[in-house]
C-alpha cells in the first residue's frame, strides 16, 4: 500500500511540475530570463523543463558586438522559439527573430491605426530614401518626403522625420512611409483655421510662394492668397517680378474671401498711400499736364500724369484727324501734353484730351493759322497798303 500510495504522489508531483510549465512550441514567441551569458551566446531560462540557448548570431545583427554589451544576468527579454532541441537538450531560441517579429507587429498596428511613427533616414537609394524602424528597412519615395519639391535627396540623410505608413506587406517586409502626407494633414487643419479666423480688411504677412503672368501668390500659414498685378502698386505692374520675388516676406491686405472655394485675394497696396487721395490737391479741371502713355487700348490710350495716376484719352480726344488705330499715332512711353477735362474722384478717373492740350481749331486750316495772325482784321492787313492814282 506504501509503495502505492508513493508512485501516486510522484506522479502527482511529476504532474505538477509538468504544469507549471510554459507550454512551448516551436515558431512562437516566449518570454525569459537571462540566467548567463557567454562569448558563445546566453543561457535562458523560458519556463520549461529545459532552459534555451540564444546563441551570439541571434542576438542581433551586428555579429561583432561583445553579448556582454547585450545582455546581462537577469535581463527579461523575448525570444524566438527556432528548435525545441538543438542536439544537447536545449531548446534553440534566437533574440533578433523575435525582435523582428515584434518590430513588425508595431508596424503593422501603426498602418492600422494611422499612427505616426519616427523614421531616421539612414541613406538615399534609387527614387527616394531608406532608414530603419527597430531593424526593419522602410522606404520613402523622393515624392514622399516633403509637399515640396526635394532635389538632394542627401540633404534629408541622417534626419528624424514623423511619418506615416502608407504601405505594409507583412510577407515581403515592403514599408512605405511618407513624411509628405503628415505635412498634407497639417496643412489642411491650418488651412481650415485660417479661413475661419481670416477677415476681409485686416493686415496679414505672408511669404512669395509662387509668381505667375497674373501676379504673385502669398503663403499666408496655411493657403495661399492672390496678389493679382492691379494690387502690387498704385503703379501700373507689367510683371510681377518687378515688384516682389519668391522667398519675400510681405504686409498684404485682406480685399477678397470665397470660404467655399478656399480663395483670398490680397493686396500689396497701402490705402494710406492711395495716390488719388491727392488728386483734388493736384489737378482741377482744365489743366494741361505732361504725361507718359503707360497702356493702348482699342477706344484709347492711358496716360500717367503722375505716379500712380492714369487718365484715359479717348480715341475721339486724340487728334482733330480721324483715328482709326490707336497705335497708329501712339505707344506705350510717348510723352505727351493732356489737358484735364473731367475729374471723378468717387470712382478714381479722369478724363484727358490730347487734341485740346495742343490748342488745335476745328479743321485742317488750324494748321496752317498763324496765332498772332488769327486775330488781325482785314482793315489792318489794308491800312499800309497805298493804291496808286
Amino acid at each position: 500500500m506504501a509503495g502505492e500510495k508513493d508512485n501516486i504522489s510522484m506522479n502527482e508531483f511529476i504532474d505538477q511540475i509538468e504544469n507549471s510549465m510554459n507550454t512551448i512550441k516551436a515558431n512562437e514567441i516566449v518570454k525569459g530570463k537571462v540566467i548567463s551569458v557567454s562569448e558563445d551566446g546566453a543561457v535562458i531560462n523560458i519556463g520549461y523543463m529545459s532552459d534555451a540557448f540564444l546563441p551570439k548570431a541571434e542576438m542581433g545583427d551586428d555579429q561583432d558586438v561583445n553579448p556582454h554589451e547585450i545582455l546581462h544576468e537577469n535581463d527579461e527579454i523575448y525570444v524566438y522559439v527556432i528548435k525545441m532541441n538543438d542536439g544537447e537538450g536545449n531548446v534553440l531560441v534566437s533574440k533578433k527573430a523575435a525582435d523582428k517579429i515584434g518590430a513588425l507587429n508595431k508596424l503593422k498596428a501603426a498602418f492600422n491605426n494611422n499612427s505616426i511613427i519616427d523614421l531616421t533616414i539612414f541613406r538615399a537609394v534609387k527614387g527616394g530614401v531608406v532608414g530603419f524602424i527597430n531593424g526593419i528597412r522602410t522606404f520613402m519615395p523622393a515624392s514622399q518626403i516633403s509637399v515640396t519639391y526635394t532635389k538632394d535627396l542627401n540633404s534629408v540623410v541622417g534626419t528624424t522625420v514623423k511619418v506615416k505608413i502608407i504601405e505594409f506587406n507583412e510577407e515581403n517586409e515592403k514599408i512605405v512611409v511618407s513624411h509628405k502626407k503628415i505635412e498634407q494633414e497639417e496643412l489642411e487643419i491650418k488651412k481650415e483655421e485660417l479661413l475661419n479666423s481670416i477677415k476681409v480688411g485686416e493686415k496679414r504677412e505672408g511669404v512669395v510662394v509662387r509668381l505667375t503672368n497674373f501676379g504673385a501668390f502669398v503663403d499666408l500659414g496655411g493657403l495661399d492668397g492672390l496678389i493679382h498685378l492691379s494690387e502690387l502698386s498704385w503703379k501700373r505692374v507689367k510683371k510681377a517680378s518687378d515688384m516682389v520675388s519668391v522667398g519675400d516676406r510681405v504686409q498684404v491686405y485682406v480685399i477678397g474671401l470665397d470660404k467655399d472655394k478656399n480663395r483670398i485675394s490680397l493686396s500689396l497696396k497701402d490705402v494710406n498711400d492711395n495716390p488719388w487721395n491727392n488728386v483734388a490737391g493736384k489737378f482741377k479741371a482744365g489743366n494741361i499736364v505732361e504725361g507718359t502713355v503707360s497702356k493702348i487700348v482699342d477706344f484709347g490710350a492711358f496716360v500717367e500724369i503722375t505716379d500712380g495716376i492714369e487718365g484715359l484719352v479717348h480715341l475721339s480726344q486724340i487728334s482733330d484727324e480721324r483715328v482709326l488705330k490707336v497705335s497708329d499715332v501712339l505707344k506705350v512711353g510717348d510723352k505727351v501734353k493732356v489737358k484735364i477735362l473731367d475729374i471723378d474722384n468717387e470712382n478714381d478717373r479722369i478724363s484727358l484730351s490730347i487734341k485740346e492740350a495742343q490748342g488745335k481749331t476745328q479743321g485742317d486750316l488750324g494748321k496752317y493759322v498763324d496765332k498772332e495772325q488769327a486775330n488781325t482784321s482785314l482793315a489792318d492787313l489794308l491800312k499800309d497798303f497805298k493804291f496808286e492814282d
